[in-house]
């Protein structure tokens, strides 16, 4: 396996799991990838810009020298027709999944005179499920984000808390790596599980039974106005809804709550935007110029991006001397080529060239 800062890979390795961001690099080192005969992009509804980059990347070369080379695509709520479409209307390849029942229910907060926070919602909700009949297995919220957590994890102390007890077990991504590990650790008592949608498809907490799902998540969005990337709490689409419910169906039937309507549910969109509908797009351009891929208004991504946000991410190069001004097709500069090779956004990476060069 290759993550940022470890490479585990030996020369009589016949399988590597990697990031996608990762992979791109390769392809930037290796853009027919020597050695390799066949690609697994899994999780591919997340729709990450560097696995949209990827996979037209990879078209590219299958189409022109590796016409050997096998592309799976893999995910249990994919766009599979439009991904098939992409790839040259290749094989839909439908596994059934092995998921035991699950129990969904629709509980929005009530209108009351006195308001109840989300937090004490949660809260009640926790408490019924820990005094049910049901089987006691292990409890998993989502959560928008870390002070969503500990707000939560407070509620849960004070109101839910019973003679049969259990375990509250924060996860989310600025957690050290032991810190998220407790998830996967033995335990006698019940616990109740708070994460972000970290817990949707990067990892599988075992032993849940059952999910509270508050229907929201921080999804990243650039400004075009402040030139900013933000992290708004916004409403999840059905596909991410069902992915949630999903997280308890593994070991036996489950319940799944989601404090929502069911109107509101079906008013949803069907799938997430893709990121690189909604994010500065400086970091592929840059990679792009590297591979010489041509401008990006042409390449053939699933979905072409925002010609404002393309705009923008030239812009932004062009400021931080990455790429030769006034050119159709960008032109990496020496600090470009440099810049290209670090896995960070191009301003963070561009400041590191310059603290490197003051000293």
């Amino acid at each position: 396996y290759q993550v940022r800062g470890e490479r585990r890979i030996a020369a009589d390795t016949r399988l590597q799991i990697m990031t996608e961001g990762i992979l791109t690099r390769k392809l930037i080192e290796d853009p027919f990838l020597e050695g390799i005969g066949c690609v697994i992009l899994d999780e591919f509804h997340e729709r990450h810009i560097d696995s949209d980059l990827c996979i037209a990347m990879l078209r590219e070369v299958c189409s022109t020298v590796r016409d050997d080379l096998y592309i799976v695509v893999m995910s249990a709520t994919l766009e599979a027709e439009t991904v098939a479409g992409f790839l040259g209307d290749c094989p839909i390849i439908e596994v059934p999944g092995k998921l035991y029942p699950v129990d969904i229910s629709f509980a929005p907060i009530p209108p009351s005179v006195r308001p109840i926070s989300l937090p004490q919602h949660i809260a009640t909700l926790v408490r019924r499920v820990l005094d049910g009949d049901e089987d006691p297995g292990d409890i998993l919220v989502f959560l928008p984000g870390e002070r969503e957590i500990r707000d939560t994890a407070d509620a849960l102390a004070h109101r839910a808390q019973g003679p049969r007890g259990f375990d509250l077990v924060p996860l989310y991504s600025r957690l050290s790596a032991a810190e998220q590990h407790r998830v996967f650790e033995r335990h006698t008592r019940r616990r109740v599980v708070l994460a972000t949608n970290v817990a949707e498809t990067s990892l599988t907490v075992p032993g849940i039974m059952s999910v509270i799902d508050t229907g929201v998540a921080r999804i990243s969005r650039y400004s075009h106005r402040t030139k900013v990337q933000r992290l708004p709490v916004e409403v999840i689409s059905q596909a991410s809804a069902n992915q949630r419910s999903g997280r308890c169906g593994r070991l036996a039937p489950g319940i799944a709550i989601r404090l929502f309507s069911e109107e509101d549910f079906l008013g949803r969109p069907e799938y997430t935007d893709p990121e690189i509908l909604r994010t500065s797009l400086a970091s592929v351009i840059l990679q792009m110029a590297a591979l010489r891929l041509g401008p990006i208004s042409s390449f053939p991504f699933i979905d072409a991006p925002d010609p404002r946000a393309v705009k923008a991410g030239v812009q932004l190069l062009e400021e931080l001397g990455a790429i030769k001004e006034a050119t159709r097709t960008p032109q990496l500069t020496g600090v470009g080529r440099r810049l290209a090779r670090l896995p960070v956004d191009p301003r963070m990476g561009r400041m590191v060239l310059e603290a490197e060069r003051l000293g």
